[in-house]
C-alpha cells in the first residue's frame, strides 16, 4: 500500500492511497469462489456453477464490494501509519477501480486541532452568594400550593386568575377561519394562553353573557395566514370558577413525602430541597463563567465536521424538547439556528479534553458515587436508582464526565480571579435564557390554558 499525505489547510488533509492490484484480485477471486459454492442458478446444480458464469453474473458487484472493504481497511491503516487523527468521516474522491489496475482513491478529511491553553489567571469569575430567607421559604410554599390549586364555581363577575369556561368562534372579514372555534374551553384569565386582548376581554363578565371581542393577531404569529389580521371573536361565558388553594395539612404534606412531623417537618423538607437547588444553581453559574473564560483565552480552530455533528445533535435535542411527541424530522430545522452554539459546544469540548489530558485528571470514583447518591436521594427507592446507573454504561459515563468537568472547573478556579457577588435567592436560581425558546403566550385561539397543575418546575424540585 502506498500513501501520500498533503496538508491543504490548517486542519484539512488530502490523502492518496494506492492498494496493489494483486491484493485486490486475490480478494475478488476468493469472493467469486465463495459465491460459486453458494450460487443457485437455473441450469446448474447447487455448488457446481462454473466460476466464469459466476464472474459474468456477479463479477462487477463483487469487485465493488471488495473495493469498498479495502478502502475502509486501507484508510484505517494509512491514518495509523501517518499518525493523523481524523475529526470526522473522510470524503472519498477520484476512485480508480479497474480490473488489473491498482485500487486508488483520495480521502479528504479534517484533523483535530492542536490547542495551546491560555493562562487560567486571565479568567475572571463573579461567584454568586445567596441565602434562603424566610420570605423565600414562604414564597416557595405558596408556589407549591398554587401548583396544586383547584377551582370552584362562583356566582359573580369574572376577574383575573379566574378560570372561565367559554364557547367561541373567530371571524375575519365576516368569514370563520380554521382553528378559530372552541366549545367548553377553559381559559385562565392572565395565563397568556390566548392571543393578546382575548383574556382581558373576559374580565367583568357573568355566566351566560355573550359578547364580541375585536382583536388583532400579532404580526409575528405562528400561523402565517392569521398574522397581523383583525378578527372578531363571538364569545359566550358558560361558567366562572375561582382559585381554591389546598390547605396546608397532613394530606398536603404527604404529597411531598412528609409522612409525619406536620408543618415543621414540611418546612424543613422544602428548605432542604431549596438548598440543594440553590447549590446546584450557584455551581452552574460559576461553571458557565469558567467555560466562557476558557473560550476567551484559548484560540481554537474548529473542524467543520465536528460543528456539523454538533448541529445534528442539537437539532435532535430541540425536536425532543419542543416536538410535543410529534414525529418531526430534525433535518427540517435550519442549521443556522444552531451553528453558533454548536461551534461553542465543540470548542469547549476540545478545550476541556485538553485540560484533562494536560493536567492528567483522572475520574474520582468516590465523587462519582457521591453524585449518583445525591441524584438518587430524591427517589422513593434510592438503591434501585444507584444500581441503574452502575448497570448502565452510557449513564455511568455521563456522570463520570460531569465529575471530570467539575474537576476541570476547580483546577481553573485555583488560578482564576474570583470575586463574590451577593444576590437574592430567586435571582440565584434563575437559569440562563435557553438558545431555543418555547413559543410564549401566543397559542392558537383553540388552544386555551392547559393543566394549571404544571406551572413551572422550581416548586416540584423543592419538595
Amino acid at each position: 500500500m502506498q500513501v501520500t499525505l498533503e496538508t491543504t489547510s490548517n486542519l484539512e488533509r488530502k490523502m492518496r492511497i494506492s492498494v496493489p492490484s494483486e491484493q485486490v484480485e486475490t480478494q475478488v477471486d476468493a469472493k467469486l469462489k465463495q459465491a460459486a459454492g453458494q450460487a443457485n442458478i437455473k441450469g446448474f446444480r447447487p455448488g457446481k456453477v462454473p466460476l466464469r458464469e459466476v464472474k459474468r453474473r456477479f463479477g462487477d458487484g463483487i469487485r465493488q464490494e471488495v473495493s469498498s472493504e479495502l478502502m475502509q481497511t486501507s484508510f484505517s491503516e494509512a491514518i495509523a501509519q501517518e499518525e493523523v487523527s481524523p475529526a470526522g468521516s473522510p470524503v472519498i474522491e477520484d476512485v480508480t477501480m479497474e480490473v488489473g489496475k491498482d485500487l486508488e482513491f483520495t480521502a479528504i478529511f479534517e484533523v483535530f486541532p492542536e490547542i495551546q491553553l491560555g493562562d487560567f489567571g486571565e479568567v475572571t469569575v463573579e461567584k454568586p452568594v445567596a441565602d434562603i430567607t424566610e420570605d423565600d421559604l414562604e414564597a416557595m410554599i405558596e408556589k407549591l400550593q398554587d401548583q396544586r390549586k383547584g377551582f370552584t364555581e362562583v356566582d359573580r363577575v369574572s376577574k383575573s386568575d379566574d378560570r372561565v369556561n367559554i364557547d367561541f368562534e373567530g371571524f375575519i372579514d365576516g368569514e370563520a377561519f380554521d382553528g378559530g372555534k372552541g366549545e367548553g374551553a377553559d381559559v385562565v384569565i392572565g395565563s397568556g394562553s390566548m392571543i393578546p386582548g382575548f383574556e382581558d376581554g373576559l374580565i367583568d363578565r357573568s355566566a351566560g353573557e355573550e359578547m364580541n371581542l375585536e382583536l388583532k393577531f400579532p404580526d409575528k404569529y405562528q400561523s402565517e395566514n392569521l398574522a397581523g389580521k383583525e378578527a372578531v371573536f363571538k364569545v359566550k361565558v358558560n361558567k366562572i370558577e375561582e382559585t381554591e388553594l389546598p390547605a396546608l395539612d397532613d394530606e398536603f404534606f404527604k404529597q411531598f413525602g412528609v409522612e409525619e412531623g406536620g408543618m415543621e417537618a414540611f418546612r424543613s423538607e422544602v428548605r432542604g430541597n431549596m438548598g440543594k437547588e440553590l447549590e446546584a444553581a450557584l455551581k452552574s453559574k460559576v461553571k458557565e463563567q469558567v467555560f466562557d473564560g476558557l473560550i476567551q483565552i484559548t484560540g481554537v480552530e474548529v473542524p467543520k465536521a465536528l460543528i456539523s455533528n454538533a448541529v445534528d445533535q442539537m437539532r435532535q435535542e430541540a425536536v425532543q424538547q419542543f416536538g410535543g411527541g410529534q414525529n418531526i424530522d430534525p433535518s427540517v430545522l435550519p442549521a443556522e439556528m444552531f451553528e453558533t452554539q454548536a461551534e461553542k459546544r465543540v470548542k469547549l469540548g476540545l478545550i476541556v479534553n485538553t485540560i484533562i489530558e494536560k493536567l492528567e485528571l483522572k475520574i474520582d470514583d468516590d465523587r462519582v458515587r457521591s453524585m449518583i447518591d445525591d441524584m438518587a436521594s430524591s427517589y422513593e427507592d434510592p438503591e434501585q436508582v444507584v444500581n441503574y446507573y452502575y448497570g448502565n454504561e452510557q449513564q455511568l459515563t455521563q456522570v463520570q464526565n460531569m465529575v471530570l468537568e467539575e474537576q476541570v472547573v476547580e483546577s481553573v478556579l485555583e488560578k482564576a480571579s474570583v470575586s463574590e457577588v451577593e444576590m437574592p435567592y430567586e435571582e440565584a436560581i434563575k437559569p440562563k435564557e435557553p438558545v431555543l425558546e418555547e413559543p410564549a403566550g401566543e397559542g392558537e385561539p383553540d388552544a386555551p390554558a392547559g393543566d394549571e397543575g404544571d406551572e413551572g418546575d422550581e416548586g416540584e424540585d423543592s419538595a
